[in-house]
């Protein structure tokens, strides 16, 4: 049985449990012991199982090279807790395990966690402000429209009116883009691109939607220095001084400008052992207990690196903006302290990245469940961090522009038109189309014959005009239509619709062309 790399996806951390369980159960050595001259059968010292359960962790692409001996301990401390494994007496749950020559064995059967029940997954859509959206006791039929009254002297000032393939405008009434409009947005689409990312087909078995704040998010991505670290407006809520202070001067061994004391031997020590001491007490990990399933989650794309950071970059910014400026401080120390060189040793025994990794991993990422394998796990993300900390603490210029782009997408002016789509989340806008000076002139000429026809019974019945200025007028508007039936008449060319163009003109300009004889087919 070979270890198989578990991606993304909802309660990775048991299932990993449970895969590192059944490759224990299956492939850890077993063989006849003597102990207190008594011989047992199937069985193995507690070194023999630190030996090889440690090699299986270092070379598993789930866990990684960074696993200690000590860390392996530590796993085999659950695995007795847990009744995974049991004394060569049977006893377990309360006895410790030791790297020693103790003898331990597997029990009849090993009792893997069982994984929660799912419930049916509901989609959750988030209501944004529709462009149809009016405000109440608002109708369509009551908005007050300025009537448009044509005579012949307005006509004659337009020249044109859109006719037949443009559709009609329909005046939209929307309602004003608010504050909770804009957080709803943001967490809405930073949940959706995350959950893209992770290939999931909800977000509800890794993380609970309700509650990511929508707040935190905006004001991680906003609310940051030069160097992108998260400004906070509580100043209640940043480190202690004497944190911040500690930390500046490993961070910038030896030249500290806060350093006002002299040094002594081991005073590097003493200050490393401040910083530790403080995070080690916090009452919730930096990443905290809600998310460390996302977190975890996102471990599974380690092989997929760029992906991986994206996602890891999303997950950090639904921290909240104190638990993300220490994040950011901490790890900027570890990883400036790993290659600082002229620092003395921290810790003996332990390399320098070691030590960063195991002092501080379990104040980063740790679970509620005792029994979960928080410290190997942390130690994973801890490392990952570290080596990709100035891209993973950045907001993703991808999800900020296209968050961006919809929210002035939604606060846009636009115009609705007649059978459009009217979800402004899913669909492009509409605008009116901007026409080119050909397509003007074009409706210039082509324009309707009903104003035609209004303009041509105006004149004939208006008694203030004299003969001659209605002969005048009349000669004007026919020379116009004309011009219209020019097009109208040229592009009959088949036989059929020859016959039937008369249909086309106006009931009243076929009646003046017959009183002044004139032949509504003469082409002019």
């Amino acid at each position: 049985m070979e270890h198989r790399i578990i991606g993304p996806g909802p309660y990775r951390a048991t299932k990993l449990w449970n895969e590192t369980i059944e490759l224990f159960r299956a492939k850890m050595p077993l063989r006849k012991h003597r102990s207190h001259f008594k011989s047992y059968e199937h069985c193995f010292t507690a070194t023999e199982a630190v030996n090889w359960l440690h090699n299986l962790l270092r070379h598993n692409q789930n866990f990684g090279p960074e696993v200690t001996r000590k860390q392996t301990v530590q796993l085999l401390k659950k695995f007795l807790k847990n009744h995974v494994i049991e004394d060569i007496k049977g006893r377990w749950g309360q006895e410790d395990f030791e790297d020693n020559r103790h003898l331990y064995r597997f029990p009849p059967s090993s009792p893997l966690k069982p994984y929660p029940k799912r419930s049916p997954y509901k989609a959750s859509v988030v209501k944004f402000p529709d462009w149809a959206d009016q405000p109440p006791d608002t109708t369509q039929e009551n908005i007050p429209v300025r009537p448009i009254v044509m005579n012949s002297e307005s006509w004659y000032k337009r020249h044109s009116i859109a006719i037949g393939e443009v559709p009609a405008c329909r005046l939209v009434y929307r309602r004003q883009l608010t504050e909770a409009n804009v957080e709803e947005i943001w967490k809405s689409m930073t949940l959706s691109h995350l959950q893209k990312i992770l290939e999931l087909d909800s977000l509800d078995e890794v993380l609970d939607p309700k509650l990511v704040n929508s707040k935190f998010i905006i004001h991680n991505v906003y609310s940051v220095s030069k160097q992108g670290v998260v400004i906070l407006t509580d100043k209640s809520k940043e480190l202690p001084h004497w944190v911040l202070s500690a930390m500046k001067c490993l961070a910038n061994w030896p030249s500290c400008s806060d350093l006002k004391q002299p040094m002594y031997s081991g005073f590097e020590k003493d200050v490393f052992k401040t910083i530790a001491d403080y995070y080690g007490h916090l009452k919730e990990p930096l990443l905290t207990f809600q998310l460390f399933d996302a977190f975890v989650s996102v471990l599974g794309l380690l092989q997929k690196e760029k992906i991986a950071i994206e996602a890891f970059q999303i997950c950090c910014l639904l921290l909240p903006p104190e638990n993300r400026r220490k994040l950011q401080l901490l790890i900027r120390m570890m990883a400036k302290i790993c290659l600082n060189k002229e620092i003395p040793p921290l810790c003996d025994g332990l390399g320098m990245r070691t030590l960063m990794v195991q002092t501080f991993s379990r104040c980063i990422l740790c679970s509620k469940d005792e029994v979960d394998l928080d410290e190997l796990l942390a130690a994973r993300l801890v490392t990952f961090l570290m080596d990709n900390h100035q891209e993973i603490l950045q907001a993703p210029s991808s999800l900020q522009n296209a968050i961006e782009e919809r929210v002035a997408h939604l606060r846009r002016v636009q115009i609705k038109y007649p059978g459009a789509d009217t979800d402004a989340t899913l669909s492009a806008p509409s605008f009116c189309r901007q026409i080119s000076p050909e397509e003007f002139e074009y409706q210039k000429v082509c324009g309707s014959q009903e104003p035609l026809a209004t303009l041509l019974e105006e004149i004939i019945t208006d008694n203030k005009l004299s003969v001659k200025d209605k002969k005048k007028k009349l000669k004007q508007g026919f020379l116009t239509w004309s011009l219209l039936n020019l097009f109208v008449f040229s592009s009959f060319r088949n036989p059929i619709l020859k016959s039937t163009r008369n249909d086309f003109l106006h009931p009243r300009v076929k009646l003046w062309c017959f009183q002044k004889n004139q032949n509504p087919n003469h082409n002019y």
